[in-house]
């Protein structure tokens, strides 16, 4: 999912803050609830030219080791999509967990 755009008005500004929070709060939910960043490199061919092969990278927070989100991404090109796939090369990494992650009160005031 992408987050972020670039607004062109003040309105539109203060929409993207407040979408970009809630975006953040989203992907900080995912992490604790043991969601890692999986990065895909995906190899398809041209619907014109078969024999060429072209790559889209993909990238979003899923569960290892059974990829919901990257399997029904990968539902969506074949269904949708006109280039064949060819393969997908993937890396998963764990961010953050839940024994790393600890509530703190307190406050640093900086000069």
């Amino acid at each position: 999912m992408a987050c972020l755009h670039l607004p062109a008005t003040e309105e539109s500004r203060k929409k993207w803050e407040l979408e970009s929070e809630t975006c953040m709060h989203k992907d900080m939910e995912k992490q604790l609830k043991g969601y890692g960043l999986t990065t895909a490199q995906i190899f398809y061919r041209l619907p014109d030219h078969p024999t060429i092969l072209q790559t889209y990278v993909w990238q979003d927070y899923d569960l290892a080791p059974d990829f919901p989100e990257m399997r029904g991404f990968l539902k969506f090109w074949q269904d949708t999509l006109d280039g064949p796939l060819h393969s997908v090369r993937y890396v998963h990494r764990k961010l953050i967990s839940a024994t790393e992650w600890r509530a703190l009160k307190g406050e640093f005031i900086l000069h």
